[in-house]
């Protein structure tokens, strides 16, 4: 019996997702890729759809060799070797190269994001200068280029909210405090707020006030929703992912009880936030405090 990809996790899932994308980029078809790998077309369909848990590391290096993808050979491995796992704790840089964003695969992928951030802007929404003085203080060894590669992927994955088709829809709660520490000087910080309070219809932002103190009596730290689309008979094409980041790695959880909570908790602080037009203007009242 052939494993559902709704019963499949996410490394698994993750997995899949980047070998059919390396596939279509070489313009192969499933059958053609197969018949290059000598392998049945309906093995290779269940690998991409992460719906087996027989993943060899040397089927991996042989469809990145057909792909001429070889840099893709450890991440990929280091995904495999967390196949089995349902709350998966990912430590940046261990079996998984740190220069493999799993996130940002994930994120392209989901329809719906709903994202508290209590310390700074999320990722999502950051001008370029915001973004390169928080990645030259967290990588102080890199380059100028790798910093300005980290730059441009941070705005390339902008496009999620800005395409013209089916951008997705997203929702941010972000503390005042966050507004108010200081990234990059003044004059990035105005620019920043006023990005923020221009952002599309489908991006809701807002701000949760100073004043309202901890409404779930901790900090929760940051965390992002993962929602995905609606098969035809109305059923997520993927379970929805709880992305919650640290200093250190990040954890995704998909145990149904562990996203109710999450939700629940978005929901109480969404609820004591500004509502969205008082945000604006905050953020717009914020951008000229900075700009003066």
């Amino acid at each position: 019996m052939v494993m559902s990809k709704r019963s499949s996790n996410l490394p698994r899932r993750q997995l899949g997702r980047y070998l059919r994308e390396l596939r279509q980029q070489c313009g192969l078809s499933i059958v053609q890729a197969a018949k290059l790998a000598e392998r049945s077309s309906g093995s290779l369909q269940r690998l991409e759809t992460g719906a087996t848990d027989r993943i060899q590391p040397s089927d991996i290096e042989e469809l990145c060799r057909i792909y001429d993808a070889p840099d893709y050979v450890e991440p990929l491995k280091g995904l495999a070797q967390q196949s089995n796992v349902k709350s998966w704790w990912h430590e940046y840089g261990d079996v998984i190269p740190a220069s493999f964003n799993v996130y940002v695969g994930l994120e392209s992928a989901a329809e719906r994001l709903t994202i508290y951030r209590p310390d700074m802007v999320s990722g999502l929404f950051q001008i370029p200068e915001y973004a390169r003085t928080l990645d030259h203080t967290y990588f102080p060894w890199e380059s100028p280029t790798a910093i300005e590669r980290r730059v441009n992927l941070r705005i390339r994955r902008q496009s999620l909210i800005t395409r013209k088709r089916k951008p997705a829809t997203v929702r941010l709660v972000i503390d005042e405090a966050a507004l108010r520490r200081m990234v990059g000087g003044p004059k990035v910080m105005a620019a920043q707020l006023r990005h923020l309070a221009g952002l599309p219809s489908n991006v809701t932002v807002q701000i949760l006030p100073a004043a309202v103190g901890f409404p779930l009596g901790v900090s929760p730290g940051p965390f992002t929703i993962l929602d995905f689309a609606v098969d035809e008979d109305g059923e997520p094409e993927e379970p929805t992912v709880v992305y919650v980041e640290s200093y250190m790695g990040a954890m995704y959880f998909e145990m149904r009880d562990t996203v109710d909570q999450y939700r629940t908790a978005f929901g109480t602080l969404e609820r004591v936030a500004l509502n969205p037009a008082d945000s604006r203007n905050l953020l717009r009242r914020l951008a000229k405090e900075y700009s003066a």
